[in-house]
């Protein structure tokens, strides 16, 4: 057994992981890396990276089918389903050296490809090594929960680390599981030729604001994906190329394929951490607003410690490690100013409360501004006005927003900005944007707000008409 020491030892090698061990050798600390499967993680591998590209695919696709609206005329894409992956392949490829261990060595960090486990509070075993540092880290991320529906056992299924080196093009795929990666994977797929059947228990992206998310549902059908909810499957059945699944309430969808998009599950399985003295959630690893476990030592960031499951939130928890555990700097996390966008087409972003939990928290001094994107020129000349933008303001202050349409995904990092540095409406209506763009539509959000008081107010007419009097 080979006996190493590290200022800080960091388990699991995906986004969150990678971001503490790069910081941290950089500002001078010793680092050892664990990864016992792929560099990248989940992220890079199996989600936002693939998943985007095979987006990107059927965005290609679609808009052959759709373009005479702009005086090209439509023709029938000639899908190669296979090609698509090759696609999705390549620009993983072109990412992975980014994450790849050569860099990570190259930066001075001790990469080790094995798994970690907790043998003592203080000491991790990865193969024959056995690891000591002053800090760990746990960034082990989550992978798909697969829940226990009768059959299912003996039926083939995907999930997304499956899903994309499938070859063969499903003929109709059914989705168990309608929230971001179910819906983002059922219209990537429909658009690029297959039927697609959503089987969603709920509703479909149950955690946004269901006035946004009719628009996407509307465009959902639109394309013809079948949206079946309140539709909490009860049984599966069959085989690939003959897949049926059965519901509580009776009703059966069939299909060739199945994938399986119900939610994450922490990687925990493989790191003993009763041994450590680490208690544990139903959602993950529980830690405080420091991210530090019950064992003082020992840290835990991204998904695995069970708070929203996104790639820059991983991001944003290893600056708080690096402030808190290399520079003793104080570290609380906060997720007020956190967005999340599913890239689904129109794409549904959000950051802050949602309206729901605004009007619970803030009641009668809540103010909701909204402005839709068929009033923007941009949007307009793209034929891109499904959408609307929705602010929730208490005493000028922005304390969520929630944005439905063409690239919300990007506009939303104005509100995230905003919401951070706790700024006022008053200084989005401030800064000028250029026109047209869709960005106009948050600086008309902010115009919204501000419209009664100027243009309603009779005290602000009686002033202009005493100075168009006196005015010289």
């Amino acid at each position: 057994m080979q006996k190493l020491k590290a200022d800080l030892l960091v388990i699991g090698a995906g986004s969150g992981g990678l971001s503490v061990a790069a910081g941290a050798v950089q500002m001078g600390a010793s680092v050892i890396l664990l990864e016992g499967h792929r560099m990248g993680g989940d992220c890079l591998n199996f989600g936002c990276v693939p998943s985007k590209a095979l987006i990107a695919s059927g965005k290609a696709a679609h808009a052959q089918a759709h373009a005479q609206i702009y005086g090209v005329a439509d023709v029938t894409p000639q899908v190669d389903y296979a090609a698509a992956k090759d696609h999705v392949a390549d620009v993983i490829a072109q990412i992975e050296p980014v994450d790849s261990q050569e860099r990570f060595e190259g930066l001075g960090v001790r990469v080790i490809r094995d798994y970690g486990t907790f043998v003592s509070p203080t000491e991790v075993q990865a193969g024959d090594h056995l690891i000591t540092a002053r800090r760990i880290v746990i960034a082990t991320g989550s992978s798909p929960l697969v829940p226990p529906i009768p059959g299912l056992d003996t039926v083939p299924y995907e999930t997304n680390e499956t899903i994309f080196e499938l070859r063969e093009k499903p003929g109709h795929l059914l989705i168990i599981g309608g929230g971001p990666i179910g819906m983002e994977m059922a219209q990537a797929h429909r658009r690029l030729g297959c039927d697609v059947t959503v089987i969603e228990g709920m509703k479909v992206l149950g955690q946004d604001d269901p006035e946004l998310t009719a628009v996407v549902t509307e465009q959902f059908r639109a394309e013809g994906i079948g949206i079946a909810e309140d539709a909490m499957a009860a049984e599966v059945r069959g085989a690939t190329g003959a897949i049926e699944v059965e519901t509580k309430d009776g009703r059966v969808f069939r299909g060739t394929h199945l994938l399986m998009a119900v939610g994450r599950k922490p990687n925990t399985d493989r790191l003993d951490l009763e041994t450590a003295g680490i208690e544990t959630t139903r959602r993950g690893i529980r830690v405080n607003a420091s991210m530090r476990t019950t064992n003082r030592r020992v840290y835990a960031i991204g998904d695995v410690a069970g708070g929203l499951q996104f790639t820059h939130m991983a991001g944003y928890h290893a600056g708080l490690i690096i402030r808190s555990a290399l520079l003793a700097l104080p570290a609380r996390e906060r997720t007020d100013h956190i967005p999340w966008v599913t890239y689904t087409d129109p794409e549904l972003a959000h950051v802050g409360l949602t309206e729901a939990q605004a009007r619970a928290e803030h009641g009668g001094n809540l103010k909701v501004i909204r402005f839709p994107y068929n009033h923007n020129d941009r949007a307009i000349a793209e034929r891109r006005t499904a959408g609307l933008i929705k602010v929730m303001v208490v005493r000028g202050r922005p304390v969520g927003t929630s944005i439905v349409g063409a690239q919300a995904g990007e506009m939303i990092s104005l509100w995230a900005f905003v919401i951070a540095n706790k700024l006022k409406m008053k200084h989005v209506a401030a800064m000028v944007v250029p026109y047209p763009t869709l960005s106009e539509i948050n600086k008309r959000a902010a115009g919204a707000y501000f419209s009664p008081k100027l243009f309603d107010s009779a005290m602000v007419k009686r002033i202009v008409g005493f100075v168009q009097r006196w005015l010289p």
